[in-house]
């Protein structure tokens, strides 16, 4: 493959703690039950506007907007104030830097914010390693293939030389949706079940089994 996309949140590295601390300290903040972890972690992937919507589906276009700035708040006050960071997944650093060397094109498509994927990937060193950054708050939440179809704008990439690695059945129906090949990961917030339905061919165990599906070579 010429240009192997990745998810971030549950893909590359583990949020779900995280996401759930802030979504909970946002709601608390404004009075309101908190949704279950089970909520949050069934969302992770949506645009942040998306994912309040589903854990209260009664609130208007106002309050969600609330929400979400007291959520990007939270998350702030933990990743600053507190030292909370999202750990990378085990071999995801030797996989990058493998398919780095053997020369294909790296890029991620997230429902984080481009300042929260920044931080993340500045946090692990990784940012020099992907040459297209698409983030929910650039582009319609998954699985509209918006940011699919951008990287490949951005690469020179066809749909049938890219591939869409990512742990949500979003990720996959993304990837069906803008026509590339599509690869689940067995680690993150979606059953293998859910990845196969929704359009993957493959489930990774462990992140370096990514390395045997691609040719060593890019297209």
């Amino acid at each position: 493959m010429r240009l192997i996309v990745f998810d971030c949140d549950g893909t590359l590295v583990d949020s779900q703690h995280a996401i759930v601390a802030a979504a909970e300290r946002a709601f608390r903040g404004h009075g309101l039950e908190p949704p279950s972890a089970e909520a949050v972690q069934a969302t992770i992937g949506l645009s942040l506007e998306l994912a309040i919507a589903a854990w209260r589906p009664e609130t208007g276009v106002a309050e969600r907007k609330l929400l979400a700035d007291a959520y990007r708040a939270a998350w702030r006050a933990l990743r600053d104030e507190e030292g909370v960071r999202e750990p990378l997944f085990p071999g995801a650093l030797a996989t990058l830097t493998e398919l780095d060397r053997q020369g294909h094109l790296l890029a991620i498509a997230t429902g984080k914010s481009r300042p929260g994927l920044l931080s993340v990937l500045e946090h692990h060193g990784l940012l020099s390693m992907f040459v297209s950054l698409q983030t929910a708050d650039r582009h319609p939440s998954k699985p509209h293939p918006g940011m699919l179809e951008a990287a490949m704008r951005e690469t020179g990439s066809l749909p049938g030389e890219t591939l869409m690695i990512g742990d949500t059945s979003y990720d996959m129906a993304m990837a069906r949706a803008a026509g590339v090949g599509a690869i689940g990961v067995g680690w993150g917030y979606h059953s293998v079940d859910h990845l196969i339905a929704a359009g993957a061919s493959a489930v990774l165990e462990r992140f370096e089994d990514l390395l045997a599906l691609v040719p060593d070579e890019p297209a």
